[in-house]
């Protein structure tokens, strides 16, 4: 498959006389795409009916001549002054009933009838303008749903639309005072009229409860971004994308996904270090300048799971995905903001190719000099003279040139993830440091220590053909087709923690569960661990954070130091009583590849491998050279060999 470079530019941004020689700098640099118009509405569209679109069908005309294809962004991430003034109640609710004001972004409420038809008012009438122009590439719906913490509206619209979603969903007020246990505590209701959002209230809300809003909130920015795609699909033939974002589970990306031709994300990994992940101060001093070295790939791997869900299915392995959003330099939203080293931003656009990208996209072309994000570096500083990174970009499109086709692989290894599960232990962690996407990163880490390409799955997978080794970690409960995968997979699955034990409503599985074809075991007791509290293991290893107490016939083949089941099951479907810490992960994984038949290797501190069709990559993630197969490979460097 072809790779290709872009960059995202913003025409409203600069003056006119700009643009020609802007896209002629990016045609030479090698860049082959030009995201623009996600943010432009006000410009677009100045005053309630007065379109504006002259200069974006010049823009559109410079950027086309200049060989460039485009990718236009939807700009309802963005609503004007003058429609905030005319529906107000648009704006989203905090958690502690506080309007979010206009004066950034994403100031407005997914849910909100009014603003979803002014959003398929202006989307369609790009379409209808924009929607065959030979320049015209693909459609950005929107941008970074969930950003600023705006997928949970307590507003009046979410409210009133909760209460319907809830009696679509459970008919009754009775049937659902009999789901949620309503009976504790009181919390009995007779009308639909009289449920109201889980926030605001004395101590804990009904947990059921709090989950249904949090499908209901998913559901939401399902629905706002299908209103785009309907009205998208009418007028044009283009593939439709939206930016995703890292460490962001308040929504259920498959579900939009679902609708979308690609998906694609916003790599920000000096950001995410400091920002998003847990690592401790040595690791984060350590990849300062580099960003965890695990970190993009498990986004990779995801989103290309997300673009194997759309219209065009195919599994993960055939997903189509784009990075819209590459760093280039410092950022200006994380809590510091050095510099990458050299050859990161040539490594990152690697391994984003090496992972199946269609294209990488930079953020952004010239660094603007004004607004919230001064201090954010692009390609061009702002007098325009080359950043680093502009470089390095023009680097990989001249390696580009002479790169045989790079075509993804299905791996011989995979992982589930699931979104509702993340937003069940955010409603009931049970300990205060239990977060689903940090217990489904700990298992990826693994396996990419072990220098294994991996696959990532979505909870409903029907089909585990293909896979020697799956793991399948925090799942709520199992949906039906994947639980029917698991008794026809022929390889080892190793399920659990905290897998399997609820019900939809999040109340307690009675049987106790986990229901597991071919490993008979119960969970009688859960503990959540402290820091610095473990339970030891009899070969030495530990858990942290969480330890379950089993029941059951399932042969026990690792126990505790007490003499406790930790890792039960002898066929092809296993579970893990516990959280192991990092070096434990590792001995259980590589003892459950050793049996499946799954090469596994001792890579230095750093290093990380991906596997294509016909390519092996090896990236440098350390401060330090490492040796690969007798060769030298320097901090930040790149290396690829036939496999």
């Amino acid at each position: 498959m072809t790779r290709a470079l872009g960059v995202c530019y913003y025409p409203e941004h600069w003056d006119e006389s700009l643009w020609a020689e802007d896209a002629r700098r990016m045609a030479d640099l090698g860049l082959s795409w030009v995201r623009i118009g996600e943010f432009a509405w006000s410009r677009l569209e100045p005053s309630p009916g007065r379109l504006t679109f002259d200069w974006l069908d010049r823009a559109f005309d410079v950027l086309g001549g200049a060989g460039l294809k485009v990718v236009l962004g939807t700009p309802t991430a963005t609503p004007p002054r003058w429609l905030v003034d005319r529906m107000p109640d648009m704006l989203p609710v905090d958690r502690e009933g506080n309007p979010r004001k206009f004066g950034s972004r994403r100031h407005y409420d997914f849910s909100h009838s009014g603003y979803r038809e002014e959003c398929r008012r202006i989307v369609r009438t790009l379409a209808e303008r924009y929607g065959r122009h030979p320049a015209l590439g693909a459609w950005q719906t929107d941008n970074e749903y969930a950003c600023h913490d705006t997928t949970l509206s307590y507003s009046d619209s979410a409210r009133r639309a909760f209460r319907e979603w809830l009696a679509q969903r459970y008919q009754s007020p009775e049937a659902m005072n009999r789901a949620h246990g309503n009976v504790f505590w009181s919390m009995e209701v007779s009308d639909w009229a009289e449920v109201d959002l889980p926030n605001l209230t004395v101590t804990e809300a009904n947990p059921a409860l709090s989950l249904a809003f949090r499908r209901f909130a998913s559901d939401m920015v399902v629905e706002f971004n299908r209103v785009q795609v309907e009205e998208i699909r009418r007028q044009s033939a283009a593939p439709i994308l939206h930016n995703y974002m890292g460490r962001i589970t308040d929504f259920d990306h498959f579900a939009v996904g679902a609708d979308l031709d690609a998906a694609s994300w916003d790599s920000y990994p000096i950001g995410f270090l400091s920002d998003r992940l847990e690592n401790t101060p040595e690791r984060k001093a350590r990849f300062l300048r580099q960003g965890d070295p695990d970190n993009q790939a498990f986004h990779h791997d995801l989103y290309r799971a997300v673009g194997g869900y759309g219209p065009g299915g195919g599994g993960p392995s055939a997903g189509r995905w784009w990075v819209m959003e590459q760093q280039p330099g410092p950022v200006n939203w994380a809590p510091w903001n050095p510099a990458p080293l050299p050859g990161m931003v040539r490594l990152w656009t690697w391994e984003a190719f090496a992972h199946g990208a269609e294209v990488v996209s930079y953020f952004r072309w010239r660094q603007f000099p004004q607004a919230q994000e001064q201090m954010h570096a692009g390609l061009l500083r702002p007098d325009s003279a080359p950043a680093p990174a502009f470089h390095e970009a023009g680097e990989v499109a001249r390696e580009l040139e002479s790169m045989s086709s790079i075509d993804p692989v299905q791996a011989p290894v995979a992982l589930v993830f699931d979104y509702e599960s993340a937003w069940a232990w955010d409603v009931q962690p049970q300990g205060r440091d239990f977060d689903a996407f940090r217990l489904a990163f700990s298992a990826y880490r693994a396996f990419r220590r072990a220098g294994l390409s991996v696959d990532i799955l979505p909870p409903d997978t029907a089909d585990l053909s293909g896979y020697k080794v799956v793991l399948a970690p925090g799942l709520m409960r199992l949906r039906e087709p994947f639980r029917a995968a698991l008794a026809a997979f022929d390889g080892i699955a190793l399920l659990g923690p905290r897998t399997d034990t609820k019900t939809a409503d999040l109340a307690i599985r009675v049987p106790l569960g986990p229901d597991l074809p071919g490993c008979d075991t119960s969970v009688t007791l859960a503990e959540s661990l402290p820091p610095g509290a473990e339970v030891w293991l009899e070969d030495g290893s530990r858990f942290v954070h969480w330890f379950e107490h089993l029941e059951g016939t399932a042969p026990a083949t690792l126990r505790t130091a007490n003499g406790r089941p930790a890792l039960v099951g002898q066929g092809p479907v296993r579970y893990l009583a516990g959280w192991p810490d990092d070096p434990s992960f590792d001995r259980i994984l590589r003892a459950l590849c050793a049996e499946a038949g799954v090469p596994t290797l001792d890579l230095p501190d750093g290093l990380r491998v991906r596997d294509t069709a016909r390519h092996r990559f090896v990236f440098n993630y350390a401060p330090e050279p490492q040796k690969w197969h007798g060769a030298t490979i320097p901090p930040a460097g790149v290396h690829w060999e036939e496999r």
